[in-house]
């Protein structure tokens, strides 16, 4: 484990988990931004996947968000293979804003070009 101490806790309601704006900052990897929710063992991994797609945080929170994701992943049995956050991806997607934009302007040509077919 990391040298930064782990804030998240478990969060769980009985039946449901409750909608993202109820969660409580604890169980996100990234606290301070509200991002990569660590409910249960699907949401650990995706955290692990995405975790270079996370765009304008500090180091800190990165080290923060690895210690989480560490002791998530213990709490719901995940095996983690990489040690420290760099392993995890230190260059986030620089140009991710613009494609977003780039593939909605795509989509909103297609389906104007859908509704006029039609």
């Amino acid at each position: 484990m990391s040298d930064t101490l782990a804030t998240w806790q478990p969060y769980e309601e009985h039946g449901r988990l409750t909608t993202r704006s109820n969660l409580p900052d604890s169980v996100f990897a990234f606290p301070k931004q509200r991002k990569e929710p660590l409910t249960d063992a699907e949401h650990v991994r995706n955290a692990v996947a995405r975790f270079d797609q996370v765009i304008d945080v500090p180091e800190a929170d990165r080290a923060l968000a690895f210690a989480n994701i560490e002791k998530a992943a213990q709490h719901y049995h995940v095996n983690l293979s990489e040690t420290n956050w760099h392993q995890l991806g230190t260059h986030p997607q620089r140009n991710r804003q613009e494609a977003a934009a780039k593939a909605a302007a795509t989509r909103r040509r297609e389906r104007d070009e859908d509704a006029e077919d039609t």
